[in-house]
């Protein structure tokens, strides 16, 4: 980071030394919608039908998802990732299975789909079934797969991001050659978790990326009604973290930002990337909606992400419409089945309701 003075002129013509001001630069990218192409990633046409099934996947998962739960299947919050598809698979694509670790907040099944678990057993976790992912005992909001990276799903805004800076530290320590991928949303920006995590982040050196996804409201408060800067990529000046702006309704945007930012943490630089998607349900079901227009919502959708790589597809003579149409049998087929997965899961046994919650196997206070 470089550092450069100005002087501030008074009127008489002589400069004075106290009203000298200090700039700070730091490199900040672009990563617009549109720019990039499959070719430029090196992605394969194999590839891009893997991305385009994902995100088709993540989208009829979440949509059966809220009719469950108008059926009461699924009990407590639930928040949709309908929106948002391409954050979560193209920032997985530039990831290292088995090696990196992902961690993010309550809207967690897109990321988790993404990761490669199984619409059974997410679909079973939202039912608090023993064959969940975490048992039956998380839910929505507390996904879990140690196996794929995926350290959570947290309910409380901000609270994983220390973990994820923890994370990242534990990647440092053991010199693996891991990184940590921490997704938070905008309103989490002005918890002050956040701002300790990045200090620390920078301080240390630890190889992690902080991803702002931007879905422009925090519950129903709109970005420029809670931040004096909206550009959220610049709350790493501080720091000395190098930030992006990345169009997070074209997955290859995300995938050849998130390789970039890759790059820089493998080399122990972490960094900030703010992501601008949009989400087209609620906060969460509970929410209706009415802080934004139905003209906002319809100009919106335009810009459907996967609308959008579809397009690209056909476009570019990759697949044809009947293969696309495939895919999307085969995935609402999958998901349809995880709902009878879920439904004839057993519920977890009241034997077990200490399992899993201490890391001791024995509880001398309980009695019971």
């Amino acid at each position: 980071m470089a550092l450069k003075t100005k002087s501030k002129v008074l009127q008489n013509g002589h400069s004075e030394a106290s009203y000298d001001t200090i700039e700070a630069e730091l490199t900040f990218r672009n990563y617009p919608g549109d720019r990039f192409t499959h070719s430029d990633l090196g992605l394969s046409v194999a590839d891009i039908g893997d991305i385009y099934r994902n995100m088709l996947l993540q989208r009829r998962f979440e949509e059966r998802s809220a009719q469950m739960y108008g059926r009461q299947k699924i009990g407590g919050f639930l928040h949709l990732y309908i929106g948002q598809e391409a954050i979560s698979t193209g920032s997985v694509y530039a990831l290292k299975p088995g090696l990196d670790s992902v961690i993010t907040a309550y809207r967690d099944h897109g990321i988790a789909l993404a990761l490669g678990m199984s619409s059974n057993e997410c679909m079973a976790e939202l039912f608090g079934r023993a064959d969940g992912c975490s048992k039956g005992k998380g839910g929505s909001m507390h996904f879990f797969d140690k196996e794929k990276g995926l350290f959570g799903g947290h309910g409380i805004v901000g609270a994983h991001i220390p973990v994820a800076t923890g994370i990242a530290f534990a990647h440092q320590y053991k010199n693996d050659g891991g990184v940590c991928v921490c997704y938070l949303g905008d309103g989490a920006v002005w918890q002050g978790a956040f701002h300790e995590a990045l200090n620390l982040a920078s301080l240390y050196e630890l190889p992690v990326i902080y991803v702002i996804e931007n879905n422009q409201y925090a519950m129903g408060t709109a970005v420029d009604r809670s931040a004096a800067e909206t550009d959220l990529f610049k709350q790493g000046i501080s720091y000395a973290m190098p930030g992006s702006l990345v169009d997070g309704m074209d997955v290859f945007s995300v995938c050849h930002a998130m390789r970039d930012h890759v790059a820089l943490a493998r080399e122990g630089k972490p960094s900030l990337m703010e992501i601008r998607t949009y989400r087209y349900r609620g906060h969460s079901m509970s929410d209706p909606g009415k802080y934004r227009t139905k003209e906002e919502l319809e100009a919106k959708k335009n810009e459907d992400p996967i609308l959008r790589l579809k397009s690209y597809i056909l476009e570019n003579t990759l697949m044809t419409n009947e293969e696309l149409d495939v895919l999307d049998v085969e995935v609402k087929a999958e998901v349809a089945a995880s709902v009878t997965f879920a439904d004839e899961s057993p519920l977890p046994p009241l034997e077990a309701i200490y399992d899993d919650v201490y890391t001791q196997k024995d509880f001398p206070f309980l009695t019971i």
